[in-house]
């Protein structure tokens, strides 16, 4: 069985930087689709970005509020994703989450597998 493993989250200042991982440590989701998402406290998980799984079929896919500071990106010979956080801020507190799925999209319900979660408190 597959297995998605974030990591990378902590509490960080205002105005700096994380890396996120996701490392699919079985090999189980090359090709795959793979996707951030995060849910703030209280709210449902939000789209952020995703990627396909070779350099051909395109570049990532971004929302809104991940598009300026955020960046989606792998590594093949690692099996792992990436999600480089710049300029953070309060408001970007939450639990992220990778998934991986067989269709491009921004909807949560088309991601069939998921980590468990890192989380991210951005808090002087």
């Amino acid at each position: 069985q597959g297995q998605l493993v974030e990591s990378g989250g902590g509490l960080v200042q205002p105005g700096a930087s994380l890396r996120l991982s996701c490392e699919d440590s079985r090999r189980t989701f090359r090709g795959f689709i793979r996707t951030w998402f995060r849910q703030p406290p209280g709210k449902n998980r939000q789209f952020l970005a995703a990627i396909k799984w070779t350099d051909g079929d395109g570049p990532p896919h971004y929302s809104d509020s991940a598009r300026d500071r955020f960046t989606i990106s792998r590594d093949a010979t690692k099996n792992t994703v990436y999600l480089r956080m710049t300029s953070l801020k309060p408001e970007d507190t939450a639990v992220y989450y990778c998934g991986a799925g067989l269709y491009w999209t921004d909807q949560e319900s088309s991601y069939d597998h998921w980590g468990q979660g890192t989380q991210v408190t951005v808090s002087t």
